[in-house]
């Protein structure tokens, strides 16, 4: 009976090589932008430049000691504000109650002028829209981020992050290793991917699952991250001693 052959790195093009590392470091690279949008997205929300737990917890499940867009103009977005004496006209706003009537007037001009230009759907989707007063009122109320927010960020994950997951897996399964290793790698950022998303609803109820969405968050992303340096190393530096 005739023994099945693989294919692996040693196998496909140089021109295959090419195509599938300039591919892997791009993603790395995209990657790596993603964790910076992340951190700009959702540090200062706990009133405090960097991204700490609290911020994630308020993210989500929100804070019964302040709104999210108080803590951000208290804090990481204070010096976006042309005029020092609009954080008063917001802050003073919110703990009125934050209702629609006085926000087209004394709110929307402020926000339009200093805010929009980050906080806008079609530009970043991950970030709070602050273009009209339904966008506006999910943050100047203590409560977290909305299930129909949650809902969309989390459609668009899942379809876009499983593309990437599923080619990223494709290109490391040509690696020389343990067949047994290969099948639990390419799983784990899946399994990872859909804690983290899972995690955020439940953050949502419970704020001390915060660290769940740290913590799988990392996972995907090491594992992704070791499945590229290692098919980067693997397609190049790598020889078989043993045939």
């Amino acid at each position: 009976m005739a023994t099945e052959r693989y294919t692996r790195f040693k196998d496909i093009s140089v021109s295959e090589r090419v195509l599938n590392t300039v591919f892997l470091l791009t993603i790395g690279l995209g990657y790596l932008m993603a964790l910076a949008n992340l951190y700009y997205t959702h540090q200062g929300h706990d009133g405090e430049a960097g991204l700490s737990i609290e911020d994630v917890m308020i993210n989500y499940h929100g804070s019964n000691g302040s709104t999210r867009l108080g803590s951000a103009i208290n804090g990481i977005m204070e010096p976006n504000l042309k005029y020092k004496s609009d954080k008063e006209v917001i802050l003073k706003w919110i703990q009125e109650g934050a209702e629609e009537t006085g926000y087209d007037e004394k709110i929307a001009p402020i926000l339009n002028r200093d805010c929009i230009l980050c906080h806008s759907p079609s530009i970043n989707p991950n970030l709070p829209d602050l273009t009209n007063y339904a966008g506006v009122a999910e943050v100047a109320h203590s409560g977290g981020a909305s299930y129909p927010r949650l809902i969309r960020v989390s459609h668009i994950h899942l379809f876009g992050i499983a593309f990437i997951l599923y080619f990223i897996g494709r290109i490391f399964l040509l690696c020389d290793i343990n067949v047994y290793v290969k099948r639990v790698a390419v799983v784990i950022p899946f399994i990872a991917m859909l804690i983290d998303i899972s995690s955020w609803f439940v953050t949502k109820i419970n704020p001390a699952f915060a660290y769940v969405v740290v913590g799988s968050g990392g996972l995907m992303g090491l594992s992704m991250g070791l499945q590229i340096l290692l098919s980067i190393y693997q397609m190049w530096f790598y020889t078989n001693n043993d045939e």
